[in-house]
């Protein structure tokens, strides 16, 4: 684990070097490319080294950070071009990148919450930076008074387990029934739901989004989301007996909100609010596979949680690409794209399909896997989620068919179709999403 650390750290100078920036996005490839063949034929922890290690899940997931780090570069050529602090922006992706790589391969609880929190500075400093409207400082501190309160009982929470177990190795935390209680429970468990996150505390979300850069966006939605939802795989060996009985609680307002949050993406005029909310219903079917502490359950989480990194981020990719032709994100201006870039057409038609859990696609796995899971917790959940796969496939369309169907906007005096370097961001996120469907078995721990 320690040579990919000491890679990434070589690459921090590099960015402060002008014309060096097609250099890095192709050694992160590299880099990214060279990770694949460390892939861990068990489930036990291996590369361990000081306070480092990787398992199955933090390979999927570390993997999903180098790629989404990679294509944040790629997709952001508008500010090497413009020369708009281009240098810091590398070095604010590469510190990124270095923060959720130690963030998944940590085999702490407490070096874990460092570099979780730590992951929230980079991404602060892009939206801060690189944002569109006056409105992301508002949005930046919203992303950090959400984050970070909520964390604050997490850290006294991690304490806690120290004091009682005297470990925090993630592989030595057992269950302790002294130890979990109903307080101990909800801290530990608050930060993570927070940051994924479930309903009643996503206000943050679509504000950051909306503010955001494409590369904020990105790895908002790629790669961030995941750090709840892997937080919790982390904590629940700790809180394993006390979780069947608070499970009915997080499984029920998980589910009733991303079908809340399904009806309000069916009035979104917004490009990029849509796939935000939308991130917030597809997590929610992650929070209930997860609470249901069942095998299916956690791995179909884990898949359908690299299935949405992929998927989101590039619909994010598309919605930029048609903010910089039309200089609007409106649905109301952005119709009738199908005549102007019917190649474009083509991309919005496969991403949305992966949306919506189309075939081949990685979605459908992990959404075949945690409707089984929730209906058989409870057969009940099957109304529920009825409507709720009615409505992901419901907004999904209207995204598709307002954006490219309809007449073109009257004001619009020119348009270009897409250059190869956004045909090849698009094909680096729909390719991995259906090639991995090929080998299922790795991405739901079949192994």
């Amino acid at each position: 684990m320690l040579k990919f650390l000491c890679f990434l750290v070589f690459l921090t100078p590099l960015c402060f070097f002008p014309g060096f920036w097609w250099l890095i996005c192709s050694l992160l490839f590299f880099i990214s490319f060279v990770y694949m063949f460390s892939f861990p034929y068990f489930f036990c922890w291996g590369s361990l080294g000081y306070i480092f290690g990787c398992d199955l899940i933090s390979y999927g997931l570390i993997l999903l950070s180098l790629w989404i780090c990679v294509l944040m570069v790629l997709a952001s050529e508008s500010i090497f071009r413009s020369g708009y602090f281009s240098g810091f922006f590398l070095f604010v992706v590469i510190a990124l990148t270095l923060m959720l790589y130690c963030t998944f391969s940590s085999i702490g609880l407490l070096s874990f919450y460092v570099f979780f929190e730590g992951s929230l500075i980079p991404t602060f400093f892009l939206i801060l930076g690189w944002g569109y409207q006056p409105e992301r400082v508002q949005a930046g501190i919203y992303l950090l008074f959400y984050t970070l309160l909520a964390s604050l009982p997490l850290l006294v929470g991690i304490l806690f387990v120290y004091n009682s177990l005297g470990s925090l190795c993630l592989f030595m935390l057992c269950g302790n029934g002294s130890l979990v209680s109903v307080l101990f429970y909800v801290c530990m468990v608050f930060a993570f739901l927070v940051s994924m996150p479930m309903f009643m505390v996503h206000l943050w979300l679509p504000s950051a989004h909306v503010e955001a850069p494409v590369s904020g966006s990105m790895i908002l939605a790629g790669v961030l989301l995941k750090l709840g939802g892997y937080g919790l795989l982390r904590v629940f060996p700790v809180l394993f007996k006390f979780g069947f009985k608070f499970g009915v609680v997080w499984i029920s307002l998980s589910l009733v909100g991303g079908l809340f949050v399904s009806l309000f993406c069916m009035r979104q005029t917004d490009l990029k609010s849509l796939i935000a909310y939308s991130s917030v219903a597809h997590m929610s079917m992650v929070i209930g596979g997860i609470m249901t502490l069942s095998y299916w359950g956690v791995c179909s989480s884990f898949a359908l949680m690299v299935a949405h990194g992929l998927c989101s981020s590039g619909l994010f990719c598309l919605s930029n690409i048609t903010y910089e032709r039309f200089g609007s994100r409106s649905l109301l201006v952005n119709s009738g794209l199908i005549n102007l870039m019917p190649s474009m057409a083509m991309w919005w038609f496969l991403l949305s399909a992966c949306n919506m859990a189309a075939p081949p696609s990685l979605n459908l796995l992990g959404e075949i896997g945690l409707l089984t899971s929730l209906v058989s917790w409870s057969w009940c959940l099957m109304f529920i989620l009825v409507f709720l796969s009615f409505f992901s496939a419901a907004y999904t369309l209207y995204l598709y068919s307002y954006s490219q169907h309809g007449s073109v906007y009257s004001g619009l005096y020119s348009c270009s179709l897409g250059y190869v370097r956004e045909f090849l961001l698009l094909f680096l996120h729909w390719f991995p999403l259906n090639l991995v469907i090929l080998s299922a078995d790795v991405a739901v721990f079949w192994v």
